[in-house]
């Protein structure tokens, strides 16, 4: 195990948030949990971490967040909102509220906790993203927006942050079999037929726990996820027509 570290985990009330705390007090790790849902929370406070309700989306709840944090080891940002439909179908407070969610909020709360963590010149971000945010597919523009963004984040504070001693990673897997599908593709058809393809939250929080400490830049689950984001990024209109019966599952 890595030296045992000080760990706030964002979104830990979600599938893969629940799953990396779990994973980080396996290890021995001391982990800071932040969520909305109540019940969830007592369940991972009795599971040994400790745990704060917030909601995010809001200047109160990430100040409250950020002092209770302090300058942690590592940051694992894990929250994550969805609407798998047509653009056009999508309301504008849907899309406020991915761009939000998996975007802003990371950013407004990195902007509070980098400076503590910059002055001790050492820790880690690690953003849960997604593979959406590499190759983008129907019914998924907005979500895959806001992925996108976060990726791009990502880059350019892995540079800024190099002098100080602060690694940057971010981990971006597939449909993941959490609850999260069945709120973003509310029809059983996506969960159906992705069946064969989904990854399980806790192979999700065993890549980010084993990324803690180790200059890792982005980790693509599963392997063919990785395979298909470096075929679009070379030839994505070959990409997107070979892979029409995969892109269109939703």
């Amino acid at each position: 195990m890595n030296r045992r570290k000080r760990v706030l985990v964002t979104g830990a009330t979600g599938g893969i948030g629940r799953a990396i705390v779990s994973e980080l007090l396996k290890e021995g790790h001391l982990v800071l949990a932040t969520g909305r849902n109540r019940s969830t929370l007592e369940d991972i406070r009795r599971e040994g971490a400790g745990i704060l309700e917030a909601d995010l989306s809001n200047a109160a709840g990430l100040d409250r967040v950020a002092r209770a944090a302090g300058a942690p080891d590592a940051v694992i940002l894990a929250s994550g909102v969805g609407a798998f439909v047509h653009a056009h179908e999508l309301s504008d407070e849907t899309i406020d509220r991915m761009l939000e969610v998996n975007a802003a909020s990371p950013m407004k709360l990195l902007r509070r906790l980098l400076p503590g963590m910059m002055a001790r010149g050492a820790g880690q971000i690690i953003f849960i993203a997604s593979a959406a945010g590499k190759v983008a597919t129907k019914k998924a523009s907005a979500y895959a927006a806001s992925k996108a963004a976060l990726l791009g984040y990502a880059d350019a504070l892995r540079l800024e942050m190099a002098p100080h001693g602060i690694t940057v990673t971010s981990i971006n897997p597939g449909p993941v079999d959490t609850p999260f599908l069945d709120l973003a593709a509310p029809s059983a058809d996506y969960r159906e037929s992705m069946a064969g393809y989904l990854t399980s939250p806790e192979k999700v929080a065993e890549a980010a726990v084993r990324a803690l400490g180790r200059p890792v830049r982005d980790i693509d689950l599963p392997w063919y996820m990785a395979a298909a984001a470096r075929a679009h990024s070379i030839a994505p209109g070959l990409t997107e027509k070979l892979g029409r019966n995969f892109f269109e599952k939703k």
